[in-house]
């Protein structure tokens, strides 16, 4: 937090001794898709409202709403494009109906770790590509990168996965391009909110599912119901927020309101990454006095997923041309990445 309240105070004391001023006082109101509790992935939507506020002394005056609370967790996109909304906080993959390339920013299977997403997409063009696949479609926002958390578990399941057979029939919540992976499988997969998620699995309306890493699924109490965590979350290697914001409203900041916005989600993105990486080890070998078998998925079953991952992903990249030109650029970037990824750092099992 000490970091965090620094960098957004350095921008807003640049801005105001460069003799920026802010022609108008940005008053917005901010759904959020995941309650702020929630480490990393909720928590950063309340950081940035709060020290927007501070740095800006009170220019700049974001009121966060819970999920639901304003409008549902899964229509922020078009509320903030729409202008119903002036910002809105949310993971993006949900929208991937709409704006099919817009999971290739959110969660990729078997994709990059957190850093290399960061490095493509603050240098290798993916912040200004996302501004256009938008644009492309029609939606009116612009969209700023403000949390970014590493991998989830693969889910939560009442029984063992085995093999690919397993996932067959299977009532299954999961998200973004792996849930198409899931489906090609033969798995019935479903979509809803964090929130509605114990109550599925402990009716039964769901056999399993996933939603985010093990900090903040301890807190949804996902280990009451059932008892098969799987590792590892190759559905979901990284997992992006972004703070969408009226392209009108975007527009009418002053130059110093937008330094402001950039400079406070790029602290953000640190902080979410850092809290996750801070907690998640203690949550986890914390799960067998619970009962909860942390299991490995077979590495076997690992290499069929990743088949059918491709597979998928080509079929999207065929069905539109944002989805192809981002993900062309992913993996351009990922051939030389790995050639670092794979010589710099030391193994884990050392």
């Amino acid at each position: 937090m000490k970091l965090f309240k620094a960098l957004t105070g350095i921008a807003g004391a640049i801005a105001l001794t460069t003799g920026s001023v802010y022609a108008d006082d940005l008053r917005w109101k901010m759904p959020v898709a995941f309650s702020t509790n929630l480490p990393g992935l909720g928590s950063p939507a309340a950081w940035v409202a709060d020290n927007l506020n501070t740095a800006s002394d009170g220019s700049i005056q974001v009121r966060v709403y819970e999920p639901g609370k304003l409008v549902p967790a899964f229509d922020i996109l078009q509320s903030v494009s729409d202008g119903k909304v002036s910002a809105g906080y949310t993971w993006i993959g949900y929208d991937q109906g709409k704006v099919p390339a817009i999971p290739l920013f959110a969660a990729v299977p078997f994709g990059m770790k957190p850093w290399a997403y960061t490095g493509w997409y603050y240098y290798g063009g993916g912040h200004e590509m996302l501004q256009e696949v938008y644009a492309n479609k029609g939606f009116k926002v612009h969209a700023q990168l403000c949390g970014i958390i590493g991998p989830e578990t693969a889910g939560w399941y009442k029984d063992k996965i085995n093999t690919l057979e397993d996932y067959k029939g299977l009532k299954i919540r999961f998200a973004g391009l792996g849930g198409k992976v899931l489906e090609k499988l033969g798995a019935s997969v479903t979509m809803m909110p964090g929130g509605e998620l114990f109550q599925a699995l402990e009716k039964g309306t769901i056999d399993a599912t996933e939603f985010s890493m093990p900090a903040i699924d301890q807190i949804l109490g996902f280990d009451q119901v059932v008892k098969y965590n799987l590792f590892p979350g190759w559905h979901q290697q990284f997992t992006a927020q972004y703070m969408l914001i009226n392209k009108d409203e975007w527009n009418n900041a002053t130059d110093a309101q937008k330094a402001l916005v950039e400079a406070s989600c790029t602290a953000a993105t640190t902080l979410a990454l850092a809290e996750g990486e801070y907690k998640n080890g203690k949550v986890l070998a914390g799960f067998q006095a619970k009962g909860v078998s942390a299991d490995q998925i077979p590495r076997e079953v690992l290499q069929d997923l990743k088949k059918v991952t491709q597979e998928v992903l080509k079929e999207e990249a065929a069905n539109d041309a944002d989805f192809k030109r981002v993900y062309d650029s992913q993996n351009e970037f990922m051939e030389t990445y790995k050639v670092w990824d794979s010589r710099a750092y030391v193994p884990s099992d050392l």
